[in-house]
């Protein structure tokens, strides 16, 4: 009996001790990290310094709808736990951050904490951003608060299902997840410290090209992890590696890699999917001091290891384009090719620089996830609009036109065309990519004609 009652006892106190962790987890304040260097009081950035800053940090992207105002917010954000979107960060006193201390604004980039203590979903990527320096901030804040049009606009409400819509569990993976403030020249010259910077910090690179662990965590932060820009997985889309040796931010010419990022387009490729938005949005804006930094860091941190996409890339070319260009006895996959593609490009896969892609050794076409492929066929995809290039060129979309099993043809055909060698695609790959791109334009667009509902018939 006393057994019992002293088990009673510890229990409660057990029980006790977790209401008051747990009260202190959802209930103490959050902790706004300080300045990570003290500026005079009366500084103030360079003319244009703050608009820069927030193009580099690509900020546009996320906090606006297409054909919305500028960074009035309700961008849709699919995440693995749902929808999540944007928040407005105009200056509107009333439904933006025009409210918003710098301390507090410092505290939303640092610490993923807004003005009223609740905690920010990761899908603003204030870990990267943690490693902004004071100026930068400091440019941001003046930008926001004096450089753009204040926008009355509440955005829808971000509702994900239990247990990620208790923003409280935050407090628990921010601590494990944020790393020290600030940011540390760490390459030996200035030109790759600014490169790594930019990539670390300001461009937030890792944030997609950094595979998550099982906490939803980027794996690694800098170079000095092997798994930093590895690549990873992005909705349907897969994200390249930027650092294995046989990749094209590694083999191709700087002047061609610049080209890309500049223009969203280049000899061999064109940009598709979210790095399209980057490049239209931010990077085709970087000065060419910084492009060429981005650069030299993207050559320096090389790893001397093959990516499976790349290495898959095997075989002769030439028999693909003489089946195609004698079409003669040609398989589904490729009858479907030269209905479809090979206007653009063209039987030997190659396609037009600077216009249309080429397929063959694209490392899109050939990656471990069809995806990608998958989403374009479907969906179609659009290089962005840009200073040098403003044609935005398209590609159209045929989930009007093929049903699942053509789409899974052609995409075994490409995959597996030219010195292509990647697996090939079935319709339970197809199936669910439609699904989801179906999805995703009811709820942004309104219902699109996405051709038939079951993907059986045309």
């Amino acid at each position: 009996m006393r057994f019992l009652t002293r088990l009673a006892v510890i229990l409660v106190l057990l029980g006790v001790a977790g209401a008051v962790a747990l009260a202190a987890i959802i209930f103490w304040p959050a902790r706004r990290t300080p300045p990570v260097t003290t500026l005079p009081a009366d500084w103030k950035p360079a003319p244009g310094a703050g608009e820069a800053v927030a193009r580099a940090a690509d900020c546009i992207a996320c906090h606006t709808t297409p054909g919305g105002a500028p960074y009035a917010g309700g961008f849709r954000i699919d995440s693995p736990f749902g929808a999540i979107y944007s928040s407005n960060i105009t200056p509107d006193r009333e439904t933006g951050i025009g409210g918003y201390t710098l301390d507090e604004f410092r505290a939303a980039l640092y610490d993923g904490v807004r003005q009223d203590g609740r905690r920010l979903y990761p899908a603003m990527p204030y870990v990267n951003y943690r490693k902004l320096s004071e100026e930068d901030v400091r440019a941001l804040y003046d930008y926001f608060m004096n450089g753009v049009k204040p926008v009355s606009h509440t955005p829808k409400r971000t509702e994900l299902a239990f247990p990620f819509n208790q923003r409280w569990g935050l407090r628990l993976w921010q601590s494990v997840a944020l790393p020290r403030a600030g940011f540390t020249p760490h390459r030996g010259d200035a030109t790759l410290d600014r490169g790594a910077y930019l990539v670390e910090a300001l461009g937030h690179c890792g944030a997609c090209h950094s595979p998550r662990n099982a906490l939803f965590m980027e794996s690694g932060l800098d170079a000095n992890d092997p798994d930093f820009l590895s690549g990873g997985q992005l909705g349907d889309w897969p994200i390249p590696d930027l650092r294995a040796a046989d990749m094209p931010t590694q083999t191709w010419p700087a002047s061609e890699l610049a080209a890309f990022l500049r223009t969203g387009r280049n000899a061999e490729t064109g940009a598709a999917g979210e790095m399209s938005l980057t490049i239209g949005h931010s990077l085709q804006y970087l000065p060419q001091a910084d492009l060429d930094a981005l650069i030299a860091y993207l050559r320096a941190i090389r790893q001397d290891r093959a990516a499976p996409a790349v290495a898959a890339r095997r075989r002769e070319p030439q028999p693909t384009a003489r089946r195609l260009t004698a079409a003669v006895d040609l398989t589904l996959g490729e009858r479907l090719y030269l209905d479809n593609c090979n206007a653009c490009h063209f039987a030997d896969g190659r396609g037009a620089r600077a216009t249309f892609p080429a397929l063959d050794g694209n490392p899109l076409v050939t990656a471990a996830s069809p995806g990608g492929i998958i989403s374009m066929i479907l969906g179609g995809a659009s290089m962005p609009s840009t200073r040098e290039r403003p044609l935005a060129l398209v590609m159209p979309g045929f989930a009007w036109r093929l049903n699942d099993d053509e789409v899974a043809a052609l995409a075994t055909f490409v995959r597996q065309g030219w010195s292509n060698a990647a697996s090939a695609v079935t319709v339970a790959d197809v199936a669910p990519v439609r699904a989801r791109l179906r999805a995703a334009q009811a709820a942004t667009a309104g219902t699109l004609h996405n051709g038939p509902e079951n993907g059986e018939g045309r």
